[in-house]
């Protein structure tokens, strides 16, 4: 087992990355904050199986993150990270200080003003600036010909892609299937801060997807019917809903029918914890017309 070669700067990422390029080498970027679990380890898996040098990046962003939230809670494990990373074909991995990515005098930022303005834009103002922000830096540091995200955090990926193509940037976002663990929580680095109790809570959120994607396949077309089956079954498992309602897939914007692709959304607080969760929606006869 050999641990991938551990990055800390811009330059030398760029000059590993330029010489994998001058022998052909596809790459591919994983970025992440770290504390890997198996969900970014199949953002890994994906990426091996179409490039051929990986840099998976472990940078905790500050921008990200609001003055009251969990910047310096949020678990940093790097020798773990590096052991999980050391069973795939990982090249480089890349873990700089904050003051290689945000260097003093720092004032250049990037928004994508509609789409981060609502759901978890609201709830956590100019988080997304920051992603955004950080996303860029990566790809102009890695210069990736493809990019993996988790759909789990549906609105950052739609985010990045739109990013992606208002930039015309020569990279190919992918976006990868929500991995759950056996009971059915969709798999985040926060878990490990709900109790047994409160997991047990949280379950209330995949349930409700369930629910929901069990309705759209019986033929319910009434959105409005969709968001009350979602919100009773979190509020019955008293959660304090942020929102749970179905968007478009690519506007976000809400829908009062389905009648198009579309993503139920939630996010909701068990304790001190906050989780989000979503699952892609889509009219059965719009399945069959794309076959």
């Amino acid at each position: 087992m050999t641990l991938p070669r551990l990055v800390s700067t811009v330059s030398e990422l760029r000059q590993l990355v330029r010489d994998a390029k001058l022998t052909g080498k596809r790459i591919g970027l994983i970025p992440t904050m770290g504390a890997l679990h198996a969900g970014h380890l199949s953002l890994v898996e994906a990426a091996e199986r179409e490039c051929d040098f990986l840099v998976v990046s472990l940078f905790v962003n500050p921008t990200q993150f609001a003055p009251h939230e969990d910047y310096q809670r949020y678990p940093r494990t790097l020798e773990e990270d590096l052991s999980g990373l050391s069973r795939h074909r990982v090249n480089a991995v890349f873990a700089p200080s904050v003051a290689e990515m945000y260097p003093d005098g720092y004032q250049s930022y990037v928004e994508v003003r509609e789409l981060s303005s609502r759901w978890e834009g609201v709830h956590r103002p100019d988080h997304f600036r920051g992603v955004a922000t950080i996303v860029l830096k990566l790809f102009t540091a890695a210069e990736p010909d493809f990019s993996y995200f988790g759909q789990k955090d549906f609105q950052q990926l739609a985010i990045i892609e739109r990013l992606t193509a208002d930039l015309a940037l020569p990279i190919a976002i992918r976006g990868c299937p929500i991995l759950r663990d056996p009971d059915g929580l969709a798999l985040s680095s926060r878990n490990r801060f709900l109790s047994g109790a409160e997991r047990e809570r949280g379950l209330a959120l995949s349930r409700a997807l369930a629910v929901a994607g069990e309705m759209a396949r019986r033929g319910e077309r009434d959105c409005g019917e969709l968001r009350a089956a979602l919100q009773e079954i979190l509020t019955q498992a008293d959660l304090q809903i942020d929102y749970a309602t179905v968007v478009d897939r690519t506007t976000l914007e809400v829908l009062s029918t389905l009648d198009r692709p579309a993503v139920a959304i939630l996010a909701a607080r068990v304790g001190a914890t906050r989780l989000i969760d979503n699952a892609l929606l889509t009219p059965p006869e719009m399945e069959e017309r794309s076959v």
